[in-house]
């Protein structure tokens, strides 16, 4: 019987081969995956100061400001004055940005979703039962 450390380590180990290889299903050259980041990121959040999306990706902020400057060169993000502090700006997802983020989430489920087809109705419905407890972890 595995220990929950051999099991967390197995799942560390499955998940992180399944990101990378959903990673892969996006369009070659389109965006780096640092640019993809912080664009799924802004999407999630709504509305961020650069500061907060450096902090939220983890990088300093003059790396965030070039990552920016390339997204908002390309119309993917737009800087808008802040509500409460006219020496910032904050960041939101352009009508173009959101659609860069649902062509890369469509081909992502068409991935998985043909891998999963390849599985039994059993193990579709185990993969379905452990998707919830996996989610259910990671909001822990």
């Amino acid at each position: 019987m595995a220990s929950n450390e051999q099991t967390a380590a197995l799942l560390r180990d499955a998940i992180n081969r399944l990101t990378r290889r959903l990673r892969q299903t996006r369009p070659v050259g389109e965006l780096t995956q640092s640019q993809f980041s912080a664009l799924t990121s802004l999407d999630l959040a709504g509305a961020l100061t650069p500061r907060e999306l450096a902090e939220a990706e983890r990088v300093q902020p003059p790396t965030m400001t070039r990552i920016v400057n390339r997204l908002e060169e390309r119309g993917l993000v737009q800087r808008l004055p802040h509500p409460t502090d006219r020496r910032q700006v904050v960041l939101s997802t352009t009508e173009s940005g959101r659609s860069v983020l649902a062509a890369n989430r469509r081909a992502r489920e068409a991935w998985l979703g043909g891998q999963v087809a390849t599985l039994s109705a059993e193990e579709q419905e185990t993969l379905r039962r452990a998707a919830h407890i996996v989610d259910r972890i990671s909001r822990a």
